[in-house]
């Protein structure tokens, strides 16, 4: 069974309030922007007209990737509150 495949029968739980934040100040001054391709979920992407990281965090995987890899502490990670986020079914 592929990756994708076994992260497909995941169950996510979503909080209306993000357990990720984003200091947008840092970012915009990020030439390198490595939670774009770190992030195993595909999660982060670049809003074309401002400029602006974008991130769906209702997918997260909470793995904390995007956090360690960012070198100048954009983003503030926290586990999900209690009863929120992912349920992995397999494996």
């Amino acid at each position: 069974m592929d990756p994708d495949s076994k992260l497909a029968l995941d169950a996510f739980k979503n909080d209306e309030e993000p357990h990720i934040s984003i200091r947008q100040e840092i970012c915009k001054g990020c030439a390198q922007k490595y939670c774009l391709y770190i992030c195993p979920g595909g999660l982060y992407s670049i809003n074309e007209e401002t400029g602006e990281l974008l991130n769906e965090y209702t997918g997260c995987l909470e793995c904390s990737s995007c956090r360690v890899s960012c070198p100048y502490g954009a983003l503030e990670w926290n586990y999900p509150r209690g009863g929120f986020g992912v349920q992995y079914r397999y494996g």
